[in-house]
């Protein structure tokens, strides 16, 4: 009849075949996968190439000459002028104000009822 080595060959044999059964079917999984993900960058490369060409269309000089002159009253749009252009060197400084947080926190424990120098045994 049968041998143990037949037995054990028939078990390998049946154990690759499984083996190699699953491995194709996570490689067409994986592939399916990349398929779409595929699909998914090809759709949105077609979107940005359809939105650059809005853009150009909708940022055309004649286009927004036409829209300036058709909203000029509305908006009040005057033309730039060469002395309204100016660096960052020439801009005014703008002070900094740091606010004192120390005395709002102070004031508040003082109303409160608190010692403001002594919190949980934490001297501040």
């Amino acid at each position: 009849m049968f041998r143990t080595s037949d037995i054990v060959l028939i078990a390998v044999m049946v154990s690759a075949a499984a083996f190699t059964y699953k491995t194709k079917h996570e490689a067409e999984t994986r592939r399916d996968e990349v398929r779409k993900i595929e699909a998914q960058i090809k759709l949105e490369e077609d979107t940005i190439t359809l939105l650059r060409a809005d853009w150009s269309l909708l940022t055309q000089p004649s286009r927004l000459q036409k829209l300036a002159e058709t909203y000029r009253n509305e908006l009040a749009l005057q033309p730039v002028e060469a002395n309204q252009i100016v660096g960052l060197d020439q801009l005014p400084v703008r002070p900094v104000e740091i606010q004192d947080l120390s005395n709002q926190r102070l004031g508040g424990m003082a109303d409160s009822g608190q010692d403001p120098t002594v919190t949980g045994g934490i001297v501040q």
